[in-house]
């Protein structure tokens, strides 16, 4: 195992780790974008943008963008390079708001957070729908690890701590659990070649109904770019 350091929040962070990455000549077989932050209080990445969309959905959008070409030269027809999202139930009540992304109008840290997780899944189902039409040999899939027992609930209200302490044994999963769901789609023979999917407890299920919306993720798609500093065209590329 080896570490390299890449901080989801920093747009220059994530380019200098790709250039490492890519200096050392190796093939990426599965990409887990997995960084996050949830409910924090209205604050800005060091690119100035609301640190839910920015930390959870851009950076990993700059990332993958940033490493296509070394998955899709990894990639071969019996064993596809994977890339897997991991998006949350929450995406389910989440709103894009393409007029205000960084929620500068009305700051709300649970429909910051919703609107970050909906992106994601927006941005996996427009990643494979541009990946078939290439012909690459990579997949894009999305998961739910379910409620997790992690650090992540450290910004919720006190009460919620204290009942999330008190219930977590029975209600939350454990981290090992939570991470099931990634590594199936990671690894699993099943999910071979099968791309464009919301998986939840290792099967197929069915998104928010405004995810499946082209149009929506064609233009999120786009201003993703604009934001990042990506030409459109160039993410197209076989």
């Amino acid at each position: 195992v080896e570490f390299l350091y890449c901080d989801l929040a920093s747009m220059k962070s994530i380019r200098q780790f790709v250039q490492q990455f890519r200096a050392k000549n190796c093939p990426l077989h599965v990409l887990v974008n997995n960084a996050g932050v949830m409910l924090v209080p209205e604050r800005k990445t060091e690119d100035g943008f609301e640190e839910h969309f920015g930390l959870n959905y851009l950076g990993h959008f700059l990332l993958t963008n940033l490493l296509l070409d070394t998955l899709k030269q990894s990639g071969t027809h019996s064993h596809n390079a994977r890339i897997i999202t991991v998006s949350s139930a929450t995406h389910y009540v989440g709103k894009l708001h393409l007029n205000d992304l960084q929620s500068r109008c009305s700051y709300s840290p649970h429909g910051a957070y919703a609107q970050s997780k909906l992106a994601l899944v927006l941005f996996t189902y427009q990643l494979q729908h541009l990946l078939t039409a290439n012909g690459s040999h990579v997949t894009a899939n999305v998961v739910d690890p379910g409620v997790v027992n992690t650090e992540l609930y450290k910004h919720v209200f006190w009460v919620v701590k204290v009942v999330k302490w008190m219930t977590a044994w029975l209600f939350f999963k454990t981290p090992e659990e939570g991470a099931s769901t990634t590594i199936y789609a990671a690894v699993s023979p099943e999910m071979e070649g099968a791309g464009g999917c919301y998986l939840y407890n290792e099967e197929r299920t069915k998104s928010a109904d405004v995810a499946y919306d082209e149009e929506l993720q064609r233009r999120l798609w786009t201003e993703s770019c604009k934001m990042v500093g990506i030409s459109d065209e160039a993410s197209r590329l076989p």
